[in-house]
């Protein structure tokens, strides 16, 4: 008898606060509610769909010895990197692999690159220098050089590095190599950043597996849209094919992701993610520095294909709006619970799969700090994106 008379005047109670709730403001808040819900469930599609598949491997060939070895051509644009290549190149230069070449385009040092490449090339027969010499009439960026190098290149697959980049070890080259097959033409490699102290290294690092996840596990899918020049192999027919970089060489950026945006497809990119096949960079060291490279990177977002860029915004604005609408819906909604049962299956959902991912990555350090990152990291775009826009009108107005 007590439980009959107490549970008609909670479900009355409940029923009397949504009959209130559904007038006035609170429409606006079951608005606020099912926007929440499918911003919930757009966030599900994309982190189960795409991004776990960022750590499942499709090649067949994955850690098998039996490939055929072809040549390759390593290319590396330095520009004053002289202190760089002193630590690195010996690195790349004495990779475990049977022939290779490794071509090094001095762009216009002005420091002591020209001679310490000299002094190499007596050592390793292997390495080829390219100069670009300066002209005061004439200014280029690093596309005029990479493409001087793959000119230069003998072979038909080339693999990109930087100056700044040094090799998980002495099988990266083979690692990578393996996925260098008949049907594939572009091959992703994980670019990362070494564990400093600080903050913004742990956000450098962050927004670098992140990205990582994104394109890998969109490219697993068969939507690859981009890669990262700091590891990236692709054939020197598709280069020339694509007419190298003519379509974007008026930016400073793009002889990586607009690269592979405008000649990949659901069938010619491979993933390697292999520790093995990694490379490691050191990160930006002030806020100030970053910033103006994460500016000039995303000058190139702009190109991307129309369903590329739909799938990016619709990602980023979906996960920005879940987060502002939680927070709406804790303090308003007549059930607070329910919304934070949905945003804790959400959170579970991620934390999952970023302790998956970045331990692929070797990136365990950033488990607990991601669930808070990757909210923060829509919004920073988001600003270098407007600032973009903003200067980019000014230079059509002048």
């Amino acid at each position: 008898m007590v439980h009959s008379k107490i549970f008609p005047k909670i479900a009355c109670s409940k029923k009397i606060k949504l009959e209130k709730y559904i007038s006035g403001v609170g429409f606006h808040i079951l608005i606020v509610a099912g926007l929440f819900i499918l911003m919930f469930l757009i966030q599900s599609y994309y982190y189960l769909r795409y991004y776990r598949k960022a750590f499942l491997k499709k090649s067949a060939i994955y850690g098998k010895p039996d490939i055929s070895p072809e040549t390759v051509s390593i290319i590396i644009c330095a520009r004053n990197e002289a202190s760089n290549l002193e630590k690195n190149l010996p690195l790349i230069l004495e990779q475990d692999y049977p022939e290779f070449e490794v071509i090094v385009v001095n762009d216009r040092s002005e420091d002591e690159t020209e001679t310490l490449l000299k002094l190499l090339a007596t050592k390793y027969p292997h390495l080829h220098v390219s100069e670009v010499r300066n002209d005061p009439k004439f200014t280029h960026g690093k596309k005029l050089a990479l493409t001087l190098g793959i000119k230069a290149a003998k072979s038909e697959w080339l693999l990109m590095t930087d100056a700044d980049c040094t090799p998980a070890g002495k099988n990266w080259l083979s690692v990578m190599q393996k996925n260098f097959t008949q049907n594939k033409d572009i091959v992703l490699g994980y670019g990362g950043y070494k564990k400093e102290k600080g903050f913004l290294n742990m956000i450098i690092r962050f927004e670098t597996v992140f990205t990582a996840m994104q394109y890998f596990g969109l490219a697993n899918a068969g939507k690859p849209y981009m890669g990262v020049g700091r590891n990236l192999a692709y054939r020197k027919t598709v280069f020339f094919s694509n007419k190298g970089f003519a379509s974007h060489s008026n930016l400073n950026s793009g002889d990586d992701d607009l690269f592979v945006n405008e000649t990949s497809n659901a069938s010619n990119v491979a993933i390697e993610m292999h520790p093995d096949s990694f490379t490691w960079s050191d990160g930006e060291k002030t806020f100030k520095n970053w910033y103006a490279q994460k500016k000039r990177h995303l000058t190139t977002s702009p190109r991307y294909s129309f369903k590329t860029k739909s799938r990016l915004i619709i990602e980023n604005v979906s996960r920005l709006i879940l987060l502002f609408s939680f927070i709406f819906l804790l303090f308003l909604y007549p059930f607070p619970e329910l919304a934070i049962i949905i945003f804790a299956i959400m959170l579970l959902i991620k934390a999952i799969i970023f302790k998956i991912v970045f331990t692929r990555f070797q990136e365990t350090i950033l488990f607990i700090p991601s669930l808070f990152f990757e909210s923060l990291i829509p919004l920073f775009y988001s600003y270098i994106h407007l600032i973009n826009l903003i200067e980019r009108k000014r230079r059509r107005w002048n």
